[in-house]
């Protein structure tokens, strides 16, 4: 089976094509910019030149068909026609308690994707829109929704709820559903993989941190809690996202500045976060850089990122009486150097010994950053969402025919 997983943002859309026969990657690429008359379409068949398109593409239809149009294409495609491709994934953020794993697409799935709008506004729009253009260039080609949220339906009322009148959770669902739940997922069970030990014998803390961030308490292979909230705003702090902060700020903010809700809603999500405290970026990348060059608002941002991490991995450690395992995982996580060092450092307390020149060493590959003597593991290892999606997929269509 030929399964295209779909990743559809805003103004972006990201996809790969996997033949489920042995889950290789047989194209992958990305469109840019949509709803401007300069998309860019960048697509990369395996083992073959990267191929880039300029053009216009104004909504998310249009994009997917030049996502087809280049996989059958005779020069640069991988497909002899548009029919090889038997199913498709979409990466959906909130699934709400609808939705306690992956589910195909059907009218009353979709009608619940829309009720969630509000709960991922940046998010399961962008997804029911990669749904509906699907539908439109691959009618009758069964389609699976896989969610961020899914993973975290094991954690336990103590966990998931907040502490405001119950009456809220009973009539709207206010509480806690977490994100990133896809990568938490494989990532646990590939450390558990790489170190041999059932993933049922372990406590896990995973750390996916990228622009957007999470920290999971994984502990017998489920998610118990997780730092993700009601939102994907909550928690971390984040490239552009503030994350934990006192809730009578908004009000007190709101009523000083004359903002309204969306203006508030803009500046916790898109102008926050590491971009608010460096005042020059929200790429942990430029953030290093000027750390580097001894610029203070760098210095100060990154400390705070990191802060709130290591914070984060002792409370989960509190949480499950224990630590196995420490997964550093995403574009953060599994490339910067200098943030795993700064966090090791203060976790040894835990046990955690890091070993400076296994941390050094720049991998794909899953690896570990302790030394011999390290009472906790500490692994990089690569998330792969795309992967779990086609696996996910291809198990819900093949039962369901």
């Amino acid at each position: 089976m030929k399964v295209l997983v779909i990743n559809a943002g805003s103004s972006s859309l990201k996809y790969q094509l996997y033949n489920m026969t042995d889950e290789s990657v047989l194209a992958k690429g990305l469109v840019e910019r949509i709803g401007m008359d300069s998309s860019i379409l960048t697509h990369k068949p395996t083992g073959r030149e990267d191929v880039t398109e300029v053009s216009e593409i104004l909504e998310h239809t249009t994009a997917i068909r030049k996502v087809i149009d280049i996989l059958t294409d005779k020069e640069n495609g991988v497909l002899g026609s548009v029919s090889e491709i038997q199913a498709v994934g979409h990466r959906v953020v909130h699934g709400g308690e609808a939705f306690k794993e992956s589910a195909l697409v059907d009218d009353a799935a979709k009608a619940e994707i829309r009720r969630l709008f509000d709960l991922a506004p940046l998010h399961n729009p962008a997804a029911m829109m990669g749904i509906r253009a699907a539908e439109l260039n691959m009618p009758g080609v069964p389609q699976v929704m896989v969610f961020d949220t899914a993973f975290h339906q094991t954690m336990p009322e103590k966990a998931y709820l907040y502490a405001i009148p119950r009456v809220l959770y009973k009539k709207y669902k206010v509480r806690r559903y977490g994100a990133h739940g896809t990568s938490h997922d494989f990532v646990s069970k590939a450390a558990a993989e790489y170190l041999d030990r059932p993933v049922e014998d372990l406590k896990i803390i995973t750390c996916h941190v990228g622009n957007g961030g999470s920290v999971t308490a994984v502990k017998g292979g489920v998610s118990v809690d997780t730092s993700m909230g009601m939102t994907p705003l909550e928690g971390l702090m984040m490239g552009t996202r503030s994350g934990d902060l006192d809730p009578a700020i908004v009000p007190y903010v709101m009523n000083k500045e004359e903002l309204s809700v969306s203006e508030v809603n803009s500046m916790l999500n898109k102008h926050s976060g590491l971009l608010a405290i460096s005042g020059i970026s929200s790429d942990m990348r430029e953030i290093t850089e000027g750390m580097e060059n001894g610029d203070a608002n760098s210095t100060l941002a990154f400390e705070m990122y990191e802060y709130r991490l290591r914070k984060y991995i002792g409370s989960y450690a509190a949480a499950m009486n224990g630590v196995d395992v420490i997964v550093f995982t995403a574009g953060v996580g599994e490339n910067s150097v200098v943030l795993r060092q700064k966090v090791c450092e203060q976790l040894t307390y835990l046990g955690v010994e890091l070993d400076e020149a296994l941390n050094a060493i720049r991998s794909g590959e899953p690896r570990r950053i302790t030394t011999a003597n390290s009472k906790v593991e500490v692994l990089v290892v690569p998330t792969n969402e795309e992967l779990v999606i086609a696996r996910d997929t291809h198990r819900i269509v093949l039962n369901s025919q």
